[in-house]
């Protein structure tokens, strides 16, 4: 009949997926990252003398603050699952002692656990060691850069344990009872069905804290660590210019926590799924 609508052949159906277009489209921000590094080209090339001096005296600067993030996040997302289980469990020392370690590293600014690390430490290991009789443990001498992860791993892993509680507790109780009447055991169900899904849930805001934990690690350079920050400094003491240096130090560190937050934008996008 005239004024209808004709059919559209079965073959022509074009099939709608949501979610599916946003893992095809470029996030504009990268345009930002494109911006601050062409800024700092600019800077280079307007004025060699001292922002490339500058940029190729802290290379070395960017290399162990990269190293020192990656790894002290590794460890800490060990740390934080161990101590949101221990949050979690029914075992009334394990969450005495998780909670405790919660309370008391929260209440204690980054800074001052560094300093505790890199000072305080090494004098117990060696007295431990005078008492025992181990001349190992007796002559330790602390590294700087072990002091530093470990400082960054026990602080920021008691955080991450109130981001892994809080993404187990967000999970369903029938999802457990489900798995558990399909013969699992409580660690069973836990490993294949309860960490999974919080594992989405929690990715958000352990991206932020890789971002945190990366403008954080500007710390230890008090602790005698050759990081960005450091080096800079070192440059100024030589140099006296200090509006140079740190504005050169500070567009580094952008351009580094920007391009690790597209990155976890990326990440929350690829494991993103429909509820």
């Amino acid at each position: 009949m005239e004024g209808q609508p004709k059919p559209r052949p079965s073959g022509s159906k074009i099939f709608y997926i949501p979610g599916g277009e946003t893992l095809l489209r470029i996030d504009p921000w990268w345009g930002l990252v494109a911006l601050v590094i062409g800024l700092i080209i600019l800077l280079i090339a307007v004025s060699p003398d001292p922002f490339w001096n500058i940029t190729r005296f802290v290379r070395d600067g960017i290399v162990i603050t990269i190293f020192i993030t990656i790894t002290a996040f590794l460890f800490t997302l060990v740390a934080g699952m161990l101590g949101g289980l221990g949050r979690l469990s029914q075992n009334w020392f394990v969450h005495g002692v998780a909670t405790l370690y919660v309370e008391i590293v929260r209440g204690i600014p980054l800074l001052v656990q560094l300093l505790a690390w890199y000072f305080a430490f090494p004098v117990i290991v060696q007295q431990i060691g005078q008492w025992l009789h181990i001349s190992a443990l007796a002559e330790y001498q602390a590294n700087a850069i072990f002091t530093a992860i470990m400082g960054l791993v026990v602080c920021y892993g008691a955080y991450m344990s109130e981001i892994y509680r809080a993404g187990i507790q967000s999970i369903p109780k029938g999802q457990t009872e489900a798995a558990r009447s399909l013969g699992m055991t409580h660690f069973q169900s836990l490993r294949y069905v309860i960490l999974p899904q919080a594992v989405r849930v929690i990715l958000p805001p352990v991206g932020n804290e890789f971002v945190a934990l990366l403008k954080d690690s500007s710390l230890v350079s008090v602790v005698a660590v050759a990081d960005l920050t450091r080096r800079g400094r070192e440059f100024m003491a030589v140099h006296f210019n200090p509006i140079e240096v740190w504005a050169m130090v500070a567009l580094l560190y952008l351009v580094l926590t920007l391009f690790s937050a597209r990155l976890v934008a990326w990440v929350e996008r690829r494991t993103r799924f429909e509820r």
